[in-house]
């Protein structure tokens, strides 16, 4: 792809990446020891840039929620045209799940209209460019097991994003769950 840009930036979690260029953002990159090397091996002759406004925003979007704070990443412009047409549908319903809640594959096969499509909607989540913004983190395989993770750190890089975003990851209830609503605790 020609003519992309990137910065690295620093969260909660550690230092991440966007990847963007004209039609949008193109990749993220969760933490690990290289992130500039990641991006240089993922984005071949991506430069290191200042962010326009838009990214700058997205950045300081995803800065905010892991740090547990609100943040809305569903107006960044994102640019995934060249991913099959499944996938696109699969991050497109995945970028809907609000921080804080989560879906299950199944969940997402359904509403692409056939269960069967469960080992499909894990592939395209394991495929996805763009985590955060495309959060795949929000995404459980059934009864509330985790799943994979293919970002760096795998599975405890996701449950330690759903534990900032205070995500239920169980369908167990909680300990304030059973008591009456007058005594349960504020936002319990």
């Amino acid at each position: 792809m020609p003519d992309l840009a990137f910065a690295v930036f620093d969260t909660a979690i550690g230092d991440c990446a966007l990847i963007w260029g004209e039609g949008g953002v193109v990749g993220a990159m969760l933490p690990e020891p290289d992130v500039r090397g990641r991006v240089a091996r993922r984005f071949p002759g991506a430069a290191e840039a200042t962010p326009d406004a838009a990214v700058a925003e997205a950045i300081a979007a995803i800065q905010a929620l892991m740090r547990g704070e609100p943040a809305d990443l569903t107006g960044v412009t994102l640019d995934y045209r060249q991913a099959p047409d499944l996938h696109r549908k699969v991050w497109d319903i995945a970028r809907g799940i609000p921080p804080g809640e989560t879906l299950t594959y199944g969940d997402i096969a359904r509403r692409l209209g056939d269960v069967a499509l469960s080992q499909q909607v894990g592939q395209a989540l394991g495929r996805n460019p763009i985590p955060i913004i495309v959060p795949c983190h929000r995404v459980l395989a059934a009864s509330g097991k985790s799943g994979g993770f293919s970002a760096p750190g795998g599975v405890t890089t996701k449950m330690r994003m759903l534990s900032i975003e205070k995500a239920r990851t169980t369908a167990a209830p909680s300990l304030f769950d059973d008591l009456p609503l007058a005594v349960r605790p504020p936002g319990g």
